[in-house]
């Protein structure tokens, strides 16, 4: 699932497309009204963590979360070949560029007021990519899942936004801890530090360049994500994944290096 620094990416390529400009052609469902799109401009895109929120000009809202199948395509009008398809969930053209959603599971338009009551964006903790996030507030809002193991409080979005199953396990990773380790038995200012490196790898993460968390001068991007099996690149243990959370989210890891002593704890 694409994590919250894909979204902003996404974000920068599709304002040139949309921003300012008409809409001049619209497929969706029909709970869109798409017809009634034709004609409308887009006032902003914004994202939080991993949600993609299309402002129009009429007051409504285009709510895009990708799941685990959602793309986007954006393309010079002209380009050949991306025309409509099977999978396509959204085809907006404006005058000079053509946007395709393809296979996007949560598609939805909201008025201002749903949008302001909508239960999964009303319930997301900050945005770790957000201008004014502040980590010592948001490692503050861990403390509501004292027992949660560290592993499933970062990707919770109810706790911060933007943290997926990639970043979580190499900031655990590169922090040398523990993703059993519980919320409670994590000093605040650890928390913080996790919080800060998080964010700072997903920054050097914004552009086009493909996402990377380890600048080696080998292929691999990352230090633990599916690498399992293969050598850890500090002391040569094998790299593990285990399922954590009832959602069984893998975490990948170095026992050795974070000193893991079994892949599954109590919660209390």
């Amino acid at each position: 699932m694409p994590e919250g620094d894909s979204l902003v990416n996404l974000a920068t390529r599709l304002r040139p497309a949309l921003v300012g400009v008409p809409i001049v052609l619209a497929r969706a469902a029909e709970a869109l009204a798409p017809e009634t799109l034709v004609g409308l401009s887009v006032r902003a895109i914004e994202t939080r963590g991993k949600h993609l929120l299309v402002h129009l000009s009429d007051t409504t809202t285009l709510h895009v979360h990708l799941g685990m199948t959602g793309r986007f395509f954006v393309d010079a009008l002209d380009t050949p070949g991306l025309g409509p398809a099977p999978g396509v969930s959204l085809h907006l053209e404006t005058s000079t560029h053509r946007v395709l959603g393809r296979t996007v599971p949560t598609l939805e338009r909201l008025t201002a007021g749903r949008l302001l009551r909508h239960p999964h964006l009303a319930s997301l903790g900050p945005d770790v990519l957000g201008e004014t996030f502040d980590a010592g507030a948001a490692a503050e809002r861990f403390r509501r899942e004292p027992y949660v193991p560290l592993g499933e409080a970062l990707p919770d979005q109810r706790l911060v936004c933007g943290i997926g199953n990639v970043y979580k396990s190499e900031v655990l990773f590169l922090e040398g801890l523990d993703p059993w380790r519980r919320v409670v038995d994590t000093p605040p200012a650890v928390l913080v530090a996790v919080l800060e490196r998080a964010r700072g790898l997903m920054l050097r993460n914004l552009g086009p360049e493909l996402r990377r968390t380890r600048r080696g001068l080998d292929a691999d991007r990352y230090f633990v994500y599916e690498r399992s099996g293969s050598p850890c690149r500090r002391c040569d243990t094998l790299i593990a994944m285990a399922r954590q959370g009832d959602m069984g989210r893998s975490t990948y890891f170095c026992a050795a290096c974070q000193g893991v002593v079994r892949a599954t704890q109590p919660r209390s």
